[in-house]
């Protein structure tokens, strides 16, 4: 089975581009930018990542993330095991909480019309990001991830928003800065990051 991933490394197209690198899986990556042609030709709204897999196309990085681990049995607990159930959460938790204020930051940097920005809630956003990082640090303990010996799919996730965060100057707890850099200098982030060169 071949996958073809559309999108961008500086989206969260990296998210399944880097999980299909560490799985070893066949792909072809098609650079797209977010409503570009490319883009448009493979979503109504031009929104990326887009993945082509024989079944159909799937959107949503995240789905992407959980689908492809699933699939191998790797870099994931089992479904509906105890342990999946804790993983699951963790992926919600920072979605909800790093993911969603990041975006809406964004939204009101650039994303949005210029009309439709509102810069005076920058400031809010990236407290209730500081608060909720110190949570996910505070999880991490002394562990070098964050459900035990080996990444899971709450680990990329979450090295991918605080490189995200750190792009927009937030400032990182140690731990998570600590986890981000372990997470970067994995060869498959390496080889998925130089997918922008080409």
């Amino acid at each position: 089975m071949t996958y073809t991933l559309y999108g961008h490394v500086q989206s969260r197209a990296i998210r399944p581009l880097w999980l299909l690198e560490e799985l070893g899986l066949p792909y072809s990556f098609v650079t797209a930018k977010p409503r570009s042609p490319e883009a448009l030709a493979v979503h109504p709204s031009g929104k990326v990542p887009v993945l082509d897999m024989p079944e159909g196309r799937m959107t949503d990085s995240v789905a992407m993330m959980t689908l492809l681990t699933d699939r191998e049995g790797r870099l994931t607990h089992p479904p509906g095991s105890y342990a999946r159930g804790q993983q699951d959460a963790l992926t919600q938790r920072i979605n909800e909480q790093l993911d969603a204020v990041l975006w809406a930051y964004a939204k009101h940097s650039f994303v949005l019309p210029e009309d439709h920005r509102v810069p005076a809630v920058k400031d809010s956003l990236e407290w209730q990001f500081a608060q909720h990082a110190e949570g996910l640090a505070a999880a991490l303990g002394a562990g070098s991830y964050l459900m035990g010996a080996n990444p899971v799919v709450p680990d990329f996730l979450l090295a991918h928003c605080c490189s995200w965060a750190k792009g927009r100057g937030f400032a990182l707890p140690d731990a998570l800065r600590a986890h981000m850099t372990m997470m970067r200098a994995r060869p498959a982030f390496r080889r998925a990051q130089a997918q922008g060169d080409t």
